[in-house]
């Protein structure tokens, strides 16, 4: 009977010391898969923008016809410093190719709608005979960025595996347009004109940015970024029923915008 009792006893024993003895099993940590930039985007960008448009009208039949005395002459030119600032918002898309561990290529295309506009009026007092009597000679006018887009290169420097600063340039396009009126009452008569038009620039675009991904997402990634664009310049000529002489006209087109937005990748290798 003690026998027995002994065989048992050492039967449990080994049955419970067995797991002590086996083989360690090893778990795999599991891979973190690394940030790529590479593949296809789209997305939408909201932002302000601080345009100049200085316009200048050139009438020499003015200054030649019309002002007489000491200090009564008008200038043959009227230059205005007009600045078109407003709202800016739109869409993108592109394609990014992520080179090594640094660096990251890409091509975007983007369009914007804007609500830049700029407006001035002024007047002038001139003599207008040799007795000396006076008149007024009103002018106003309007400069607007309607809408712009853009074709450009990035290329950037990967800060950390999620973001990125790059600098961008390349081609930019956009519907401007500008328009004026001069006004004189000479010999009461009010003789007025209008001039200007408006018209698709092109031109070019540079700046630069830092777009970066959301945490704990794969497909989002947002952006700042800053742009100047050069639109050109938008002329014209004619004659005008004052003093029946030609005149020219000029408007030029830049732009600081600043926006933010986000964009949806399509691909993430």
């Amino acid at each position: 009977m003690k026998a027995e009792f002994l065989a048992g006893a050492s039967v449990a024993a080994l049955t419970v010391a067995t797991p002590a003895f086996a083989a360690p099993v090893y778990q795999a940590s599991p891979v973190v898969q690394i940030y790529n930039w590479t593949g296809f985007y789209a997305g939408a960008n909201v932002g302000a923008s601080w345009g100049h448009a200085p316009s200048n009208f050139n009438d020499p039949g003015l200054a030649a016809g019309f002002g007489f005395g000491p200090g009564g002459a008008l200038p043959s030119s009227f230059p205005v410093p007009l600045k078109p600032n407003g709202f800016v918002g739109g869409g993108q898309f592109g394609h990014n190719w992520q080179v090594g561990n640094r660096w990251v290529l890409g091509l975007e295309a983007d369009l914007q709608g804007t609500t830049e506009r700029d407006r001035s009026a002024f007047g002038t007092t001139y003599v207008c005979d040799f007795e000396g009597a006076t008149c007024n000679l009103g002018q106003s006018r309007d400069a607007k960025i309607h809408w712009f887009g853009t074709v450009r290169g990035r290329v950037g420097w990967l800060v950390v595996p999620t973001a990125w600063l790059y600098g961008t340039g390349g081609l930019a396009y956009g519907k401007v347009s500008s328009f004026g009126t001069v006004v004189d009452d000479i010999n009461n008569t009010g003789a007025s004109f209008r001039y200007g038009g408006s018209q698709v620039k092109i031109g070019y675009a540079v700046g630069a940015g830092l777009e970066g991904a959301f945490l704990d997402s794969r497909n989002w990634t947002w952006k700042m970024e800053y742009l100047f664009v050069d639109l050109g310049s938008l002329s014209g000529s004619g004659r005008e029923p004052i003093s029946g002489s030609f005149y020219s006209w000029d408007t030029r087109f830049t732009d600081h915008v600043l926006r933010f937005g986000v964009n949806y990748r399509f691909r993430q290798p």
